[in-house]
């Protein structure tokens, strides 16, 4: 590990000479922040270089109104919300699928348990929360299948996935252009392949870079940005070989496109991005709980003081928010990064205490 450090640290000296300024890394992952944190790889940076968490945190990017309309249909007395568990604790204007009186929400593992808990349940309509990027997104498309080909009509889903490069694109173009570069999603690069990311090294002249978990290699995937940035180069590469390939995942691809479509939704903090949400296609409405039950797809702000959208951003860390830590906690939260297990306001708690620091 000593070897990645000082390698890391290398290339950071040598790219903050070059730049003559301080250096903005974004972790796209909230995976990786959450490693990060654990790893103590902070402690390892040189004076100058910052890591910023971005939007890849499938919970905390979920809009406040898909959350609002979640808590609309868990009140109906012919649904059943299924969900994954970090959905369940997360607030809206009603509080929260954990909280509201009357619902009845299971916590399910994948989305052909919520197909199995529809099947179990005749007399009920399962809605499913489908929300996380293109990691997940196939998965739904395999339920959406299964309940057509067995006849499960009383099967919807409620969409909330969204697509990892569009943000990228929204985040330089509009939201944050002091990001030098990106560590890159493992996870979701299986899927979408390390190629996707060429856009945002040529359009923006910012490097990305694939990284797996460990944390010796988001060392040197830190490394080699910097490396980039001390040449002045744009470029995307991967460190995550064994399991990421440059086109990605095919089938999976081919899944997602048979059954969604990109649309102009919106994120939290991100506001809409164009193409950087998925809907059903229409061949597949009668699964569609917007359609199903006429529901409007709204926007809605955000709990006031809360500032997870602009941490979504990197503009600011969870400390510099005046609600953490303090009326913004794990055990009480206001906000989706402080439920998540992957939200940057939960890393933060976890790992630099109340006050924020990196111990």
């Amino acid at each position: 590990m000593t070897d990645h450090v000082a390698e890391m640290r290398r290339y950071a000296g040598e790219a903050l000479e070059a730049l003559g300024r301080p250096i903005n890394l974004m972790e796209v992952c909230g995976t990786h922040t959450v490693a990060i944190f654990r790893g103590g790889i902070h402690s390892a940076f040189p004076a100058g270089l910052r890591m910023l968490s971005g939007p890849g945190c499938p919970v905390c990017v979920t809009d406040q109104g898909y959350i609002d309309t979640a808590l609309e249909l868990a009140a109906r007395s012919d649904c059943i919300i299924a969900t994954y568990g970090d959905m369940i604790r997360v607030p809206g204007g009603r509080g929260s699928l954990e909280t509201l009186r009357g619902a009845r929400v299971e916590v399910v593992l994948s989305s052909d348990d919520a197909v199995g808990l529809a099947r179990e349940n005749p007399d009920k309509v399962v809605v499913f929360l489908a929300v996380g990027f293109e990691t997940t997104t196939p998965a739904t498309a395999v339920a959406v299948e299964t309940a057509r080909r067995m006849g499960v009509e009383n099967f919807c889903v409620l969409c909330g996935h969204k697509l990892v490069v569009p943000a990228m694109r929204a985040l330089l173009s509009a939201k944050n252009d002091q990001i030098d570069g990106f560590l890159c999603p493992g996870h979701v690069s299986v899927i979408i392949g390390s190629d996707a990311y060429g856009e945002i090294a040529r359009d923006f002249r910012r490097p990305c870079v694939v990284a797996g978990f460990e944390s010796a290699q988001i060392l040197d995937g830190i490394g080699e940005l910097c490396r980039q940035l001390s040449r002045r180069e744009a470029a995307v590469g991967s460190l995550y070989r064994g399991v990421v390939t440059p086109g990605g995942n095919k089938a999976a691809q081919a899944m997602m496109r048979a059954y969604f479509e990109p649309y102009d939704g919106p994120w939290r903090g991100l506001g809409v991005i164009p193409g950087g949400s998925l809907r059903l296609r229409a061949e597949y409405a009668r699964y569609d709980a917007r359609r199903r039950f006429g529901l409007e797809e709204r926007v809605v702000e955000e709990p006031a003081g809360c500032r997870c959208g602009q941490v979504l951003c990197g503009l600011m860390s969870p400390p510099d928010c005046g609600l953490f830590g303090r009326a913004c906690t794990p055990d009480a939260p206001v906000g989706p990064c402080m439920v998540s297990s992957e939200g940057a306001c939960s890393a933060w708690y976890k790992y630099g205490g109340r006050s924020g620091r990196h111990e």
